[in-house]
């Protein structure tokens, strides 16, 4: 296996390519938390301007949709940072290892134990962060089931609110009927008197 300053050179490059995006996508949850703060202090305005009873369910269903984006932002960045730090052990485990392969190849010293360590510790490291994505995965995947049965239960709601209103209705037109129907018995009944 013949190593190269050029060959470490390039994988240094690439591993710094994704390095950055790794970046790039942590600074990008970062502006979306700073959004979704922004989203926060106008919903707040905008509820305080609400009367107090619709402001209230306002601000109780903007406070629970905001915890829950804020929770999955905070852990979309953890899972960012984190995988951002394995790509960083990752590219200076290679490092290691390319630089002492070069080594080797300079010196007849032999390094065979010290290159199955590295070896080891990356295999390791890699297969750290694919259990981490697979983490990533199944969190978002609970966050869409979450938010799937927080949609079921919000139309529940709604549902539930439009029959109590019709019903009322309802409710308001046979007391009128009825309020009716006992002033028209009083008429005959005092005609009748008479």
């Amino acid at each position: 296996m013949s190593c190269t300053i050029e060959k470490i050179l390039t994988d240094a490059k690439t591993l710094l390519e994704r390095l950055r995006e790794h970046d790039a996508a942590a600074e990008s949850l970062v502006d979306q938390s700073a959004a979704l703060h922004r989203r926060v202090a106008a919903m707040r305005e905008a509820g305080t301007a609400l009367p107090d009873q619709v402001g209230r369910r306002v601000r109780v269903r903007a406070r629970r949709i905001c915890a829950r984006e804020g929770w999955r932002a905070k852990e979309e960045l953890w899972v960012s940072l984190e995988e951002h730090q394995d790509a960083l052990e990752l590219i200076m485990s290679k490092y290691r290892k390319q630089m002492l392969q070069l080594m080797v190849t300079k010196k007849a010293v032999d390094a065979e134990p010290v290159l199955k360590a590295h070896q080891s510790h990356s295999a390791e490291i890699e297969s750290q962060i694919d259990r981490i994505c697979e983490m990533g995965e199944v969190m978002r995947k609970a966050v869409q089931v979450d938010d799937d049965q927080f949609c079921k239960i919000q139309e529940k709601l709604a549902q539930l609110e439009l029959e109590n209103k019709e019903l009322r209705e309802l409710l308001s037109i046979s007391s009128e009927s009825l309020q009716v129907r006992k002033e028209n018995s009083m008429d005959t009944a005092s005609q009748a008197i008479k």
